[in-house]
């Protein structure tokens, strides 16, 4: 299992503070936002992670995370050069995950759930794609699954009336099929190359599973989730990361 964090973007939503700082080397509790899913994937035994980032924001990473190595892991960067998309993002991941599973998760995505057991899951089912879900209050603000008969159907990007409250968090995992179904995706209507378009071709092909995601999650690119996510991660700590 490979991991992949993308922290590309302009983080607009965060202005001004992003005009000086790419936003996932912003405070969220102890540690810069970026540490958490980067922990995350370590303490789930994925010690080989990818960082796509900007041209802009690879120097503020890199000097964050250098090699990997205070965190027990192996960083390799990449870099998108323009911002066409999630899936475009992840399609330069290809030749690092070669035939392997990865785990993707977004960069701004901040939860409390070990993600061994959901990483677990997957190996052992060795193929397909897999989402990971969370009931929310405002569905219209997110992607949404639709699940009937314990299979996902669907999922639709941000619906004016959404039929179900489960919103696709930013954390996937995908067998290296993921990197031939990009190829065949047309830019959407903003320009870009999108993730839902990569997953609904693996519910199409019925190679779609899912798992409802435990304790909190939160998507921390605007001020108010920003400090929502301070909230939770307060009192987080890493011991292995005491001299961080």
């Amino acid at each position: 299992m490979k991991g992949i964090i993308l922290a590309g973007g302009t983080g607009s939503r965060l202005a001004p503070l992003t005009d000086v700082f790419n936003k996932h080397v912003l405070p969220v509790g102890r540690y810069p936002m970026i540490v958490h899913p980067l922990m995350q994937m370590a303490r789930a035994g994925i010690k080989e992670i990818l960082i796509v980032t900007t041209v802009a924001a690879l120097g503020d990473l890199s000097r964050t995370l250098g090699s990997g190595s205070k965190f027990g892991v192996d960083l390799t960067y990449r870099v998108q050069e323009q911002p066409k998309g999630i899936a475009q993002a992840l399609a330069l991941a290809a030749s690092f995950v070669q035939q392997d599973l990865c785990t993707v998760i977004l960069g701004d995505n901040i939860f409390t759930a070990d993600l061994e057991p959901y990483v677990q899951g997957f190996v052992h089912r060795d193929h397909g794609a897999q989402i990971l879900v969370k009931q929310v209050h405002d569905p219209s603000r997110y992607g949404i699954a639709q699940i009937e008969q314990g299979r996902v159907t669907s999922i639709m990007e941000k619906p004016p009336q959404p039929t179900s409250n489960l919103a696709v968090t930013g954390i996937y995992m995908y067998d290296p099929h993921v990197f031939r179904l990009i190829k065949t995706l047309q830019p959407s209507s903003r320009g870009e190359y999108e993730i839902t378009d990569v997953n609904n071709l693996y519910i199409k092909h019925s190679e779609m599973s899912y798992a409802v995601l435990s304790g909190d999650w939160i998507d921390a690119g605007t001020f108010p989730s920003l400090a929502r996510a301070n909230e939770i991660m307060a009192r987080c700590s890493y011991p292995e990361l005491s001299t961080l």
